[in-house]
């Protein structure tokens, strides 16, 4: 997968710019503010159809206009495939393949394989398990439209399943016939998603595990753990201990939507005994794992994005990766750092062939 030109209009900070790139290597250097992030950021949005960093797509427009459009140039397979999205104030986004709208935007999912790494993935450690979630099912989604399907269908019917539950609670009624047709719906769709959480687990902890002890030089242990309610309980069951609870907190709080992912190093939570350097170097591995995967499932070299990578990393670190993603036929890499001597020094190292973009 190759991104060959991308014009903003109105996109963040940018007004109207476009970029050709290089196959291999392309570098964003430039002081803080001047939108090397927001560049890395488009690409991104073209495959997924939204920011990785803010999900309100208003708060995307630049300040002086009242829509943006990005326009990517995209070689897959030796095919061209061109993506528009744009989005004005007030009206829905709008997704384009090859001048052709999109009806459903899952439908565009998995075209683009991209994977990104930046200092905001920190959350996959830090915050809640809503956020490893999410990371799970974006993996598995851009290679199984049938999940991504599932995964919509079972949110759905929890959507009505809690207005139910917050329905009783504001007229003091309790109708069990009524909330047993939305368990009997979230049942096939909770057990399908729990399968194949737990199938795909089974193949991406191993490669997570290879790529740590790479980055770290086998000097740490780590672990990755799928934890589920429905591992040792059937949903039905799950449903008959939490009622009194739901009931009361009005919203379910059984089901595979309370799945969670445990990040151990050395035995250990990684998000209390990890290192700065630990976390960050767990949190590339998880991404370069994701990396794997969508390539050994899609037969394509996905789009790689590091973010400011040399943040809260010793240089040995940053040089075994910057080895790693120019010497395992990663396909093309977009890399963005305040520093443009430290970054074409690295870069020149191990690679022959990059492109500098100084942005001001």
């Amino acid at each position: 997968m190759i991104l060959k030109k991308l014009s903003l209009l109105h996109y963040k900070n940018f007004e109207n710019t476009t970029f050709s790139f290089n196959e291999k290597i392309n570098c964003f250097v430039g002081f803080n503010g001047v939108g090397k992030t927001n560049v890395l950021d488009s690409i991104y949005h073209l495959a997924y159809g939204k920011s990785y960093f803010n999900p309100v797509t208003s708060q995307n427009i630049n300040h002086k206009a009242d829509f943006f459009v990005i326009d990517g140039e995209f070689e897959k397979s030796e095919r061209d495939e061109k993506i528009v999205v744009s989005a004005k104030k007030g009206q829905k986004k709008v997704i384009k393949r090859n001048a052709k709208a999109y009806e459903k935007f899952s439908d565009h999912i998995g075209l683009i394989p991209v994977v990104i790494i930046s200092p905001a993935d920190r959350d996959l450690i830090m915050e809640g398990s809503d956020v490893r979630r999410k990371f799970i099912d974006g993996i598995i989604s851009q290679s199984d439209k049938q999940y991504l399907t599932t995964l919509i269908n079972y949110n759905k019917v929890l959507s009505q399943r809690n207005s139910l539950l917050k329905y009783f609670a504001a007229n003091r009624v309790f109708e069990k016939e009524t909330l047993e047709i939305y368990n009997l719906q979230l049942l096939p769709l909770a057990e399908s998603i729990h399968q194949k959480r737990k199938a795909f687990l089974e193949i991406f902890t191993p490669i997570f595990e290879e790529r740590y002890a790479t980055i770290s030089d086998g000097k740490e242990k780590v672990k990755l753990k799928y934890k589920s309610q429905l591992t040792d309980t059937s949903l039905t069951e799950l449903f008959q201990e939490h009622l009194q609870k739901d009931l009361k907190l009005q919203y379910s709080s059984a089901g595979t939507h309370k799945d969670d992912l445990s990040l151990k190093i050395k035995g250990y939570p990684v998000k209390k005994f990890g290192s700065q350097g630990q976390q960050k170097s767990y949190l590339i591995a998880l991404k370069l794992a994701q990396y794997d995967f969508l390539k050994q499932e899609s037969k394509v070299n996905p789009i790689l994005l590091l973010d400011d990578v040399f943040d809260k990393l010793d240089e040995e670190r940053v040089a075994q990766i910057i080895k790693l993603v120019t010497q395992d036929d990663l396909g093309q890499l977009f890399i963005s750092d305040t520093h443009a001597d430290r970054t074409e020094n690295v870069v020149k190292t191990h690679a022959k062939e990059y492109q500098m973009i100084h942005l001001s």
